[in-house]
């Protein structure tokens, strides 16, 4: 069962896809949520959720304050699960406060050659069968989005090797939770 942990949709539950998609453990969302939360990177803030699949993370953010919230991913029954969970979001939230939530049903690279706007927070979390140099391809064109000091999570399978970073990313931490490495990049000036 995937769930929000925190915020006012706090222990909502959300739907999933049946296949093609491997959520966050809660103990990981856990885990970014609470060092997301000690650097007050949530509240007002832009957040693009790639590869989303249920859209847990980006709607994890909505619940604890984010202002704005885009969840992309191509597979139809994902999302058709995300507009779900996304209504589901919105319907929890106070009178005026509810977040805006897109839900783009397109390849990460499709979505990003064409965004506009900028954002403070992005969370990858791809198919871990998806290469170290797709992943750098993506993040190139995810760059120019970049709001000045935002933050990127980047969810990979341990067998993985460590992303090569672009020009524009710079490593800040790692931390690996079982099957789980994520790294904390930050968009530096170029």
């Amino acid at each position: 069962m995937t769930r929000i942990i925190s915020g006012f949709a706090g222990s909502l539950r959300l739907t999933v896809p049946t296949s093609g998609t491997r959520p966050t453990s809660d103990r990981v969302r856990e885990a970014i949520f609470s060092a997301l939360e000690a650097r007050d990177a949530l509240r007002g803030a832009q957040v693009l959720d790639l590869f989303a699949g249920s859209g847990a993370l980006g709607l994890e953010a909505a619940s604890r304050g984010a202002r704005r919230v885009v969840l992309v991913d191509k597979s139809p029954a994902a999302t058709r699960v995300m507009r779900a969970n996304a209504a589901t979001i919105t319907r929890a939230a106070p009178r005026g406060e509810s977040p805006e939530i897109t839900v783009s049903s397109q390849s990460v690279t499709a979505y990003l050659v064409g965004a506009a706007g900028s954002f403070d927070l992005v969370f990858i979390d791809p198919p871990y069968e998806l290469d170290n140099a797709a992943l750098r391809h993506d993040l190139e064109l995810l760059a120019p989005r970049l709001a000045p000091d935002a933050t990127v999570v980047v969810e990979r399978s341990t067998r993985d090797p460590e992303p090569e970073w672009p020009d524009g990313f710079e490593l800040e931490r790692q931390k690996t939770y079982g099957e789980t490495t994520l790294y904390w990049v930050a968009a530096t000036s170029p």
